[in-house]
């Protein structure tokens, strides 16, 4: 968590450092009072604090041959809290590059029918393991601190855009659910065979095999419903696997996609 810290003080130096480049040496010199200098240091910078939610889910890219049918999805509510500072440049103020904090859910529960889905379950106290047919009941939690570095550009007075990486810590991961209606074969597809048939259930759990961080790319726009309330609406692609590197029950990595949806307000 430490060196994400340092990053985020690093970014947000480095726009106090473009804003203190742009203003006259001489505004320094005229006063001493503290007020004016601040408001010097700060001149070309805007500020926003926004909220919205989040729409998506993980899922492998394209859909694996394993996963046969998607039966229901959920998205849940995932809620986002944040702040984003954007530092303009020249004149006219159309680029900026931009950074900040998101702190959010990210989440969603599906059921699905699948064939020889790597999987491992509990039963009666006991891991079993090996390749399951039949239907499975997922839930995906993570909460997040984000930060988004991205360059701007401003259409017009009422329109700008933005894209780039995003750098992303999960402080807390679930990813479990259940399997039912069918059987799993221990090992490989052609071991013992375990039915689970009726109402007869078992668990798994593999949220200690999330990743903690996790990055992707940032694509988004906004559009200026007042001088300072604005509509915004981002697309979120991670690039990496949600899983840990050394898990190797699921066979295909999963990536979140995500669509925030929200509004902010413009300092």
């Amino acid at each position: 968590m430490r060196k994400y810290i340092c990053l985020a003080v690093t970014v947000c130096a480095s726009l106090h450092g473009f804003a203190r480049s742009d203003v006259n040496k001489e505004d320094f010199t005229q006063s001493d009072r503290p007020g004016d200098i601040y408001k010097s240091v700060i001149l070309g910078l805007e500020y926003e604090v926004n909220a919205g939610v989040n729409i998506g889910g993980a899922s492998p890219m394209p859909l694996p041959a394993e996963i046969r049918q998607i039966n229901s999805y959920s998205p849940h509510l995932n809620l986002q809290i944040g702040t984003t500072v954007t530092k303009w440049f020249g004149q006219d103020k159309k680029w900026g590059v931009a950074s900040g904090f998101r702190f959010e859910t990210k989440g969603m529960e599906t059921n699905a029918n699948v064939k020889n889905y790597g999987m491992e379950i509990i039963q009666d106290g006991k891991k079993l393991s090996g390749k399951w047919t039949g239907k499975v009941q997922t839930k995906y939690h993570t909460q997040q601190l984000t930060i988004p570095i991205t360059a701007v550009y401003r259409i017009n007075d009422r329109w700008k855009l933005n894209f780039g990486p995003y750098l992303a810590y999960a402080f807390s991961n679930e990813f479990d659910g259940y399997v039912h209606d069918g059987y799993l074969r221990e090992g490989d597809p052609t071991g013992n065979k375990v039915s689970f048939e009726d109402d007869a259930k078992a668990t798994y759990d593999f949220g200690s095999e999330l990743r903690k961080f996790q990055w992707g790319l940032q694509l988004g726009g906004s559009w200026h419903v007042l001088k300072r309330l604005s509509v915004n609406a981002n697309l979120t692609w991670g690039l990496n696997d949600i899983f840990v590197r050394s898990f190797k029950t699921v066979s295909f990595n999963m990536y979140p996609i995500y669509l925030n949806v929200g509004f902010g307000y413009i300092f």
